[in-house]
């Protein structure tokens, strides 16, 4: 399997333009796919600053854009009908012909649930509720009319052993991890994910692994992780971008490096 190289872009801190300015670079310089995130106000530097919410955004950059993938890292399942969720990305799916990853969690950030009047429960029934959800999404999928372009690839975040992981061996074909420190720091939970997917006999290799890196991480890691993740079987590697500027250009080095082992 080919490595790949993300972009997510953080809706905060900076104005639209250059948002989207952003997203045309990250398509000019060769990202695979580029994310947003599901949040109602920024999680870094001003907590009250500028931000923009997650669909919406998307629907734009499917429509700005023309090869690159687009998706959410991830969209909270408590924030909307799970039947909706699939029309909107099935719709946003359309507008981008075909290049919209679905990426959902478990949602965690309290501020947002409290301001726009969503129940906070717990880790545990937001995450059962996501598994609950899921064969709901998967079958409004497989109703809608028009279909979505493609089989839309659904990813799911998280390295939570009880909950989490076992829906990623059952629902997901693409996988994020997290944001490692170290490689060996995803040693237990693809070893956890490996035993789920034998459990209801599912070949762990269908679903795509990714992990996240810091740019100001990225020469330390090249140096370091990144053999050692691919070795492990992590083939996707995204790069967490801040307004106002949403410098992308930082990423070069390692769109370089996934260039280097695709040949």
């Amino acid at each position: 399997m080919k490595i790949r190289v993300g972009a997510q872009l953080h809706p905060q801190q900076g104005d639209y333009e250059a948002l989207r300015r952003a997203v045309t670079a990250s398509e000019e310089l060769g990202y695979d796919i580029v994310y947003n995130w599901d949040h109602f106000f920024p999680l870094y530097g001003d907590r009250d600053g500028k931000h923009f919410e997650c669909w919406t955004t998307l629907a734009a950059w499917a429509e700005q854009t023309e090869t690159i993938e687009i998706g959410p890292l991830v969209a909270c399942n408590s924030y909307r009908n799970p039947n909706l969720v699939a029309d909107m990305a099935r719709t946003i799916d359309h507008i981008s012909g075909g290049r919209f990853v679905l990426g959902l969690g478990g949602g965690w950030k309290k501020r947002d649930y409290d301001e726009y009047g969503y129940e906070f429960g717990t880790a545990a029934t937001r995450l059962r509720s996501l598994g609950k959800n899921m064969p709901i999404i998967e079958e409004r999928l497989g109703k809608l009319n028009p279909a979505p372009v493609r089989r839309m690839p659904i990813l799911i975040a998280g390295t939570g052993p009880t909950i989490t992981l076992p829906i990623v061996a059952r629902h997901a074909d693409r996988w994020h991890g997290a944001f490692p420190s170290h490689a060996e720091d995803m040693e237990d939970p693809i070893a956890v994910l490996k035993g789920h997917c034998e459990k209801i006999g599912r070949d762990p290799g269908e679903i795509m692994w990714s992990v996240g890196v810091q740019p100001e991480e990225l020469d330390p890691f090249l140096a370091k992780e990144a053999s050692t993740l691919v070795e492990m079987g992590v083939t996707e590697f995204t790069l967490g971008f801040n307004g106002p500027r949403w410098d992308v250009g930082r990423g070069r080095d390692l769109l370089a490096w996934r260039d280097d082992l695709n040949a």
